[in-house]
């Protein structure tokens, strides 16, 4: 049988026991040292507006041009679409559904299901099928390639300079925007908390429903 106050080591298995962490600090392994579990400084009010703000800056990411581009006067709007849409053109179809894949569909995918599992836990109510979500989130997290997807509109646009008038769009900096956020979303959340919280409201709710029974 699981008990709230033991955890087991995710490197090694080794079974230890669970201690209250003050702000900012991390909770080793005692037999191989590995990470166990954290308490960042953020709350979960902090999760939840960073990831709503990450997920207003996707959408205005993807629905407004990267960067605008001038050759010989004939301009053109480079977006994160029309980039899929050209490299499926060239025959790219497995990049251009890599780059849809690690760009609009696994963070919508995260951010979509962080905001329904959090949004219901800051008024004390746990959603159906939330242990389902919450580990399709973590799965997600490492989808995510905002960093290499800027490395490469860098290293494109000065190339570009040479050749056309390249203007950032607003969706660049909305990317930038996003990483931003999502920086802060991941800085701020903490799983363990988050389950703790689960099963405070859990039991509360049981305490209820028990109390509820025992008076009629």
């Amino acid at each position: 049988m699981s008990s709230p106050h033991l955890i087991a080591c995710h490197e090694c298995d080794a079974l230890q026991r669970r201690v209250p962490l003050d702000l900012g600090r991390r909770a080793r392994c005692v037999r191989c040292g590995a990470v166990l579990y954290r308490r960042p400084k953020g709350t979960l009010d902090d999760t939840f507006a960073w990831t709503l703000a990450a997920a207003v800056l996707l959408i205005v990411a993807n629905a407004f041009p990267v960067v605008s581009l001038e050759v010989q006067g004939q301009g053109t709007d480079a977006t994160l679409f029309g980039a899929a849409r050209a490299l499926h053109g060239q025959g790219m179809t497995a990049v251009a559904a890599l780059v849809l894949a690690t760009l609009v569909i696994a963070p919508a995918l995260e951010l979509g299901a962080l905001l329904y599992l959090i949004a219901p836990l800051r008024s004390g109510r746990v959603v159906a099928g939330f242990g389902v979500l919450f580990r399709l989130v973590h799965a997600l997290r490492s989808w995510q390639m905002f960093e290499v997807f800027m490395l490469g509109i860098f290293v494109s646009v000065v190339k570009l300079s040479h050749l056309a008038s390249v203007v950032p769009g607003l969706g660049l900096w909305a990317f930038f925007g996003l990483m931003f956020a999502s920086v802060a979303a991941a800085a701020s959340y903490n799983e363990q908390g988050i389950w703790d919280h689960v099963e405070s409201i859990r039991r509360g709710s049981s305490l209820d429903t028990a109390a509820a029974g025992a008076t009629r």
